[in-house]
Order: structure tokens, then sequence, then C-alpha cells
């Protein structure tokens, strides 16, 4: 699969660029490079900096998705022509993945409206997991 996503956008196949593929294949939510870097080390040897390149290789080629979440980070997912919306954890860095669009109905309005083809969206809302949460409010023993 790896291997044809790569001729069709004129790539030559390399196992790096395979095996950072498999990652974000796999992956439950999109990954920062860092994170792309250390769940391919265990496979193979690969600098830090030959993921980035591969990475902005790979956005560049529109073959992945970059997103730059509201912590700074750039976030990258396989690119496979869907949106999806989030629920990041500013303790953890959890991602929830959202079900359903909630945009459509306002993307349509707003293209009749502006005139604009609207070709696309993202949607990231961020807040504290259930167990950062919980963490936040306890309360230091007294001794």
């Amino acid at each position: 699969m790896a291997d044809e996503m790569l001729k069709a956008k004129e790539l030559k196949t390399t196992c790096r660029r395979e095996a950072i593929l498999t990652v974000l294949r796999t992956a439950q939510k999109p990954l920062t490079a860092e994170e792309v870097y250390l769940a391919v080390l265990p496979n193979m040897h690969m600098s830090v900096s030959t993921a980035y390149r591969t990475l902005a290789t790979l956005f560049e080629k529109e073959i992945v998705m970059k997103e730059v979440g509201q912590d700074g980070k750039a976030y990258f997912r396989l690119n496979d022509h869907r949106h999806c919306h989030i629920l990041r954890c500013t303790g953890c860095g959890e991602v929830l993945e959202l079900s359903g669009c909630p945009i459509e109905p306002l993307e349509k309005q707003w293209a009749e409206k502006t005139g604009y083809q609207i070709t696309g969206h993202r949607l990231e809302l961020s807040g504290l997991c259930p167990k950062c949460a919980a963490k936040k409010d306890e309360k230091p023993d007294d001794k």
C-alpha cells in the first residue's frame, strides 16, 4: 500500500518512507514528528532530522496531512481524504477523535453567502480529560 501511494506521487519507495507511513497508518491519533521518529526507532535507525525531512516531503506530495494544534506543535496523519474533528487534552496530550460533523451545515451556509468553494475544514477542541481534571481537583493531604 505504501509503495502504491509513493509511486502515485512519483516518489521513490524507501524503507524509511515505508516505515513512517506504516506508523501513521496504525496510529490512533495524529502524531508529532518526534512521536513518529520514536515509533520508527525500535525497528530501524533513523535520525530525527530524517524523520522531519521525510514528513515534509510526504506533506508536500499530499500523502500526509499536517495540522498545527493549539499547543503550537505540528501533527501528522495519513491523508485518507476524510476530515476529522478532535478533542485534545491540554494536560496529558490525549487525543479523542469525534464522530460526526457539526460544521458541514455551516460550511454550506458560508459557501452560499460568500461565494467561496469551501474545500475543507478542521476543528480542534481542547480541554482537560477526566483523569487530568480529577488530578487538578485533588487537594494535597493535610499532614
